[in-house]
């Protein structure tokens, strides 16, 4: 079987204060809290992992919160939007629940054929909720005040903003198997056909522009899905074919990751879909308790005592 990029598995910001992440992951936007463990290099800080019930890829929305962040600033060589896929009819609801919770959003508008709701989160990283041309069948995620009817699927897309399009769109379509689908002025939307969701990258070409930030409301790395190692390790071949510097595979416990800065400056990750968030806890109670990866757990006590206890 070919070997292919199943389009997005996660998503990895930087946050503020863990709490009101975590307020408003779970208690505005309806995700489920699938994993609370630590930055594997910075165990005293927490890793916080949101998506759909399963923690299925191409759901993962993921964030390091680092309590006296400053803000980052968007601008070209950066992940500048992350789009979720929501049902149709349902942004009503999203527009009335957003003004409810006071948080910052535009009137919805359209982008290739598909209306969208832009907000953003506390930190200042903006989403997009938009509702696809072709109706998301997955379930999703989303607490009895949201219901099915409204819940968050996973993923749509994610926006990069570039200098020039040129050395990124060829990682995109000569390594991970993307085509060009669309263009709408300097706007170009890459799709792949190996799913049906979480599919989709949007570039967008900003010449003169200056150079972002990466800090507080931005996007730390976007995380490519493949289905297990073997995969993952015949396209780190095809990247150091290519030339460009990429790490060993690092284990991550609940994925096997790759690293690599493509042209345009973001830092690319490839993940594997095993061994999965159930591996360390039940699917059921996921994201219940703080999981340490081995190397940190003689260390519980001390790192327990420096984090923040979120309710």
């Amino acid at each position: 079987m070919e070997n292919k990029i199943l389009g997005l598995h996660h998503v990895t910001a930087i946050a503020g204060q863990a709490q009101r992440n975590y307020d408003f992951y779970t208690k505005v936007l309806g995700l489920r809290f699938v994993k609370k463990t630590v930055n594997f290099d910075d165990p005293h800080t927490y890793h916080l992992y949101y998506g759909d019930y399963n923690g299925s890829g191409g759901t993962i929305l993921t964030f390091f919160p680092w309590e006296h962040i400053t803000r980052g600033r968007r601008g070209t060589g950066q992940t500048t939007e992350v789009g979720f896929s929501v049902p149709a009819g349902s942004l009503d609801f999203w527009l009335d629940r957003l003004e409810k919770h006071n948080v910052i959003y535009n009137k919805v508008a359209e982008k290739f054929g598909e209306p969208y709701l832009t907000l953003v989160d506390p930190d200042g990283l903006k989403l997009e909720l938009t509702v696809t041309k072709n109706a998301d069948q997955r379930p999703g995620y989303a607490p009895d005040d949201i219901g099915a009817a409204n819940g968050i699927k996973g993923f749509h897309h994610v926006t990069l903003t570039l200098a020039d399009i040129k050395g990124t769109a060829d990682v995109l379509t000569d390594i991970f198997g993307y085509k060009l689908a669309d263009q709408q002025v300097n706007r170009y939307r890459f799709v792949t056909d190996a799913v049906e969701n979480a599919a989709t990258v949007d570039l967008v070409e900003a010449k003169g522009e200056p150079m972002g930030t990466v800090a507080g409301g931005s996007v730390h790395h976007v995380a490519f899905r493949v289905k297990d190692d073997a995969t993952e390790l015949a396209f780190r071949k095809k990247i150091v074919d290519k030339g460009f510097n990429i790490t060993p595979q690092i284990d991550r416990n609940y994925f096997h990751s790759l690293y690599f800065r493509e042209p345009g400056g973001v830092l690319f990750e490839i993940a594997t879909d095993n061994p999965g968030f159930a591996v360390d806890e039940p699917v059921e109670s996921l994201g219940s308790s703080l999981k340490l990866p081995a190397q940190h757990e003689r260390r519980r006590a001390e790192i327990e005592a420096v984090l923040p206890i979120l309710k």
